[in-house]
């Protein structure tokens, strides 16, 4: 993966890249000397011991060009200079390196001079290449270094010189870059932000056999020694002041100008800038924040310092902050061992955290405070490790819920604590669970004889088996035993758990007593709170959404979302917000469903959650509302995600949106092949209610617009005959839909138009739905040369799709609406193309590749890019998505 350089970098001759050790600046170096189109490169690359050496430059550079007459001149005068050291004659000498090198210069072949760790050039060299320089305006040169620190006469390269910091790789740079590793999709955005984007430093993270701290509140956690040895060297680059500051920012969570102003005085400023401009630190201007630019930089300053001196600077810390919970996480920080009135201080500093909203300091906190409780206080120390483990499955802190759960299980608990911790910790590990076999056994084993603790097992049990080992039948019948232990208890909260639990299965698998199941989990009383998203009201508002019911389902869901904002549930809030998304996607409030969106998938990437689920709602809305390759990116992270954590559900999710975007983008192979996956996950999961994730519409859609005219017709059959037996009409006008273009291919363009006419009547409550059914309409009726009326439903759509700021889709219907003001009603070919170019085109809008289209047209694939080019041209297109809404497909 290489370094980005600006795209603005153009027209210049002289460059400087910098950026820390280990940004990629050699290599962005070559890559924009080809981008540029510049001559050879004779490369310098002098070493930190040159720099003290006078001239060392000047003769690598004599060195690197041995051919040259003026080098061998050059080379013999450094030696002269360097065999008389008390010369008198300095100024004489250094006019005449200063010519020598000119001519050097001059007369080398076409070059580019490239110097590679510039920061270490020594002074005489780089005035006297500064001088030549001049002299020669039509040399390429790139100086790549690590700071960018211009004195008042400008860098050596030149008055002109283009100045370029390296960019940071982007989450799916590193992701693409570390892809030979087949990592976890956590472990990667972990070691994304751990690195900072530093390609050198994430690679070392990655080479590690432990590549990433894990912390639990105190461990001295170090990163392994390559990347400790790179951060060094990061460090180095600015004095030990600027150090001792940037260690202060490292121990607080949420540094500030303010508090290291108040620690450094008012030398703090000037520190803060020399390692911003090192690349150490981001601050922010509006609020004067401090972070710094890799985590992995603080992580190496705290490894650093001996315990005892760590707690001197928390101690420090604590005078200084200004923030009372703050101060009190930093006196509890600053304690040596366990001590009652710390643990005290800590423990109502996480109740105040958590009461503001901040729920990854009251996790911390929470713990802070079981550390710090005594050991002879079993009692209170289990209860605040309960609060701890609690806190961090909240947040979905695994590293610390496991250090909370691990304080629990070392004492001489009772079993319902001991179950509770276990419990916890499996909520707190989501998709990220190992050893789920041996972890659900410990927890069976600690509830041996008590109903209402196994009960809560077998809930997660059921969980598990559905998410992960898709068996929903399975999953079902864990429920159904769970249902009757809790109701054998007297448990109601559990019993309304597992029956919420068992009516979501019974959905998925056709079962007719769901909803029965469902109104029994609604009317049970409940002794304790339940997570939001595992209750039954949200199951309820999901079964409306199943339904076509949005506005039924958003009134269920809003109250929710204020119950699981107020408890810091992240996990609750996240399953809240997407389900909020796709009931205001499904009414047509875009501007609403992209809002709830983006804070889904902005909570789920500032926390440990799998982001499976976020990408496959925001892959959804994205592509319906706002830009369909950020959609796409979305759909894929997704798709890995799943695939990685083994969550055969969203998995099936997120190629369904796969899929349903390569359909809309007329990549119609690649979207066969996702929708065929999903077909094949949801009869392996036994889904048997078409309702709940929709894609026998579009994988038929996509067989219909590739020719595949039987199977299309076979799987509508299959799925309207199921959704009628199971009362789910919702489901059959989108069937009707492409049942319409399944008439439409073979000929009947009646019957297709009075189908589409009858769905989008049904679909007056769906605007979004009734749009693509209206464009479809259109489609047929331009084929049945009934263009006022291809028109008119086009025109339809537009409107609708423009009213709801369906961005994508109303950009689809422009240009359904452009091709009918241009094709003429006596057929479908475009008159500015001619016949080869109209195949092509042709081919090219039913989703071949170029190779495919110059295997089928005999020609070669330049021969396509060429006539593909044309077309555009023509036909004023940008994009194969353009095309395949103005071609008409061709069908093999």
């Amino acid at each position: 993966m290489l370094p980005v350089v600006p795209e603005d970098v153009h027209d210049t001759r002289r460059v400087v890249l910098f950026g820390p050790p280990g940004s990629g600046k050699t290599t962005a170096a070559g890559a924009l000397g080809r981008r540029l189109g510049l001559p050879p490169v004779v490369r310098l690359a002098p070493r930190p011991q040159d720099a003290q050496v006078p001239c060392a430059g000047l003769l690598e550079l004599a060195l690197a060009l041995p051919a040259l007459p003026a080098a061998r001149e050059l080379t013999a005068r450094l030696d002269e200079a360097a065999g008389r050291p008390g010369s008198p004659d300095g100024a004489g000498s250094a006019l005449r390196l200063r010519r020598q090198t000119a001519a050097v210069l001059r007369e080398a072949p076409p070059m580019t001079l490239v110097v590679d760790n510039a920061q270490w050039l020594d002074p005489a060299s780089a005035a006297v290449l500064g001088w030549a320089l001049r002299l020669t305006p039509d040399l390429p040169v790139i100086a790549a270094e690590r700071t960018w620190r211009p004195g008042a006469a400008g860098h050596w390269c030149g008055e002109d010189t283009c100045v370029v910091r390296i960019p940071p790789l982007t989450a799916p740079q590193v992701a693409t870059l570390l892809s030979p590793y087949r990592l976890a999709p956590r472990e990667v955005t972990r070691i994304h932000t751990h690195s900072g984007g530093n390609p050198a430093l994430a690679l070392a993270l990655a080479d590690a056999s432990r590549p990433l701290p894990d912390l639990d509140g105190e461990s001295e956690s170090a990163l392994p020694p390559t990347a400790r040895r790179l951060v060094g060297e990061w460090l180095e680059e600015v004095p030990a002041q600027v150090q001792e500051l940037l260690t202060f920012a490292a121990l607080d969570d949420r540094p500030d100008f303010e508090l290291l102003g108040r620690l450094a005085g008012p030398a703090a400023e000037a520190l803060l800038t020399q390692a911003e401009a090192a690349g150490l630190l981001d601050i922010g201007r509006a609020d004067r924040s401090v972070r710094f630019t890799a985590s992995a930089i603080g992580t190496e300053l705290v490894a650093r310092l001996p315990g005892h001196a760590r707690r001197l600077l928390h101690a420090r810390l604590a005078e200084a902050s200004r923030d009372s919970v703050r101060r009190d996480r930093h006196t509890a920080l600053a304690a040596d061992g366990a001590d009652p009135r710390t643990a005290r201080r800590a423990a109502r500093a996480a109740v105040r955290a958590r009461q503001r909203g901040d729920h990854a300091l009251a996790a911390e906190l929470s713990l802070l405070a079981a550390q710090r409780t005594p050991h002879d206080d079993g009692e209170l120390l289990t209860e605040r490790a309960l609060t701890a483990v609690r806190d961090a499955a909240h947040y979905g802190d695994l590293p610390r819920g496991r250090a909370a759960a691990r304080l629990v299980l070392g004492h001489d608990t009772t079993p319902s604590q001991r179950v509770d911790a276990l419990v916890a910790l499996i909520d707190a590990s989501g998709q990220h669970l190992h050893s789920a076999d041996e972890l659900f056994a410990a927890a069976l084993h600690a509830a041996a004889g008590r109903p209402d603790l196994t009960a809560q097992i077998l809930i997660r049990q059921s969980i598990w088996a559905n998410v992960n080992e898709g068996d929903p039948h399975r999953a079902c019948a864990l429920a159904g035993r769970a249902t009757a232990l809790a109701e054998a208890a007297g448990d109601t909260t559990a019993a309304v758990m597992a029956l919420t639990m068992q009516a979501r299965l019974q959905r998925v698998l056709g079962h007719p007593g769901a909803e029965t199941t469902l109104e029994r989990a609604l009317s049970l009383p409940r002794t304790a709170p339940l997570p939001v998203n595992a209750t039954p009201q949200h199951l309820a508002a999901r079964h409306a959404l199943f339904d076509d019911h949005p506005d039924e389902a958003r009134t269920a869901l809003l109250p929710l979302l204020v119950e699981a904002e107020r408890t810091g549930d992240a996990e609750a809030t996240v399953d809240i917000l997407r389900s909020l998304a796709e009931a205001e996607l499904r009414a047509g409030r875009c501007a609403r469903a992209l809002h709830h969106a983006h804070r889904a998938q902005a909570l789920t990437d500032g926390t440990a959650l799998s982001p499976a689920p976020a990408c496959y709602t925001s892959a959804l809305v994205e592509g319906t509302a706002r830009r369909t390759d950020l959609a796409l990116v979305h759909a894929r992270r997704g798709v890995d995600t799943a695939r990685q954590e083994d969550n055969k559900i969203f998995l099936s999710r997120n190629l369904f949106a796969l899929g349903h975007l390569l359909l809309a983008t007329g990549r119609l192979k690649e979207a066969l092949e996702a929708l065929e996956e999903v077909r094949a996950l949801e009869e392996l999961q036994q889904v048997h209610d078409p309702s709940v994730l929709r894609w026998h519409p579009e994988l038929a859609e996509t067989l219909v617009a590739l020719g595949h005219l039987d199977q299309a017709q076979s799987l509508l059959d299959d799925t309207r005959r199921t959704a009628t037996d199971l009362g789910r009409d919702a489901v059959l006008p989108p069937l009707e839909r492409t049942q319409a273009l399944l008439d439409a291919a073979r000929g009947d363009y009646d019957t297709a138009a009075r189908r589409l006419t009858e769905a989008a009547d049904h679909l007056r409550r769906l605007p979004l739905e009734r749009g693509r059914t209206l464009l479809a309409l259109s489609h047929t009726e331009r084929r049945g040369r009934r263009r006022a009326s291809a028109r008119a439903a086009a025109q339809s759509a537009a409107d609708l799709f423009t009213a709801h700021q369906a961005h994508p889709w109303a950009e689809t219907a422009a240009h359904t609406l452009s091709r009918l003001e241009a094709v003429p009603a006596g057929g479908h070919t475009h008159p500015r193309l001619t016949s080869a170019e109209q195949r092509c085109a042709e081919l090219a809008a039913a989703g071949a590749s170029n190779r495919d289209i110059a295997t089928t047209l005999t020609v070669s694939v330049k021969t396509v890019e060429a006539t593909l080019t044309r077309v555009y041209r023509k036909l004023g297109l940008h994009s194969r998505f353009q095309l395949a809404h103005t071609v008409t497909p061709a069908r093999e």
